[in-house]
């Protein structure tokens, strides 16, 4: 599943043993300028088995940049909530064993604003 070509819920639920919890549009999200940047989404995918996750991602660290005076975009945070009710950040590039009922959520990075803001 990537970012710029979005598994659609049905084939995701049918495909693997998890349940798309939340996933929606994160409004105003996008960098600031003459030219905003886009909405940026959210998603909690639950786990229904034990299974070992992977995520491969940019921009946990440094937020995009914006150009020609526009505002940066949003740094992207993937966390898990562990079954105690324990959140956990993950890294850009890492791995973790999520048991049954567990959930990992993906913000993923917003673009930067392109120009200075009117």
């Amino acid at each position: 599943m990537t970012n710029s070509r979005l598994t659609d819920p049905e084939v995701l639920e049918f495909r693997y043993p998890v349940l798309l919890e939340d996933f929606h549009i994160r409004k105003g999200s996008g960098g600031k300028g003459k030219w905003h940047a886009g909405d940026g989404t959210k998603r909690t995918i639950r786990f229904l088995e034990k299974m070992d996750c992977a995520i491969l991602a940019s921009h946990r660290t440094i937020a995009p940049k914006g150009m020609q005076g526009g505002e940066d975009g949003q740094k992207g945070r993937t966390y898990v909530r562990r079954n105690s009710g324990q959140m956990e950040e993950l890294k850009g590039c890492d791995q973790t064993i999520l048991e049954a009922g567990e959930a990992i959520t993906v913000v993923p990075p917003t673009s930067g604003g392109w120009g200075t803001p009117q």
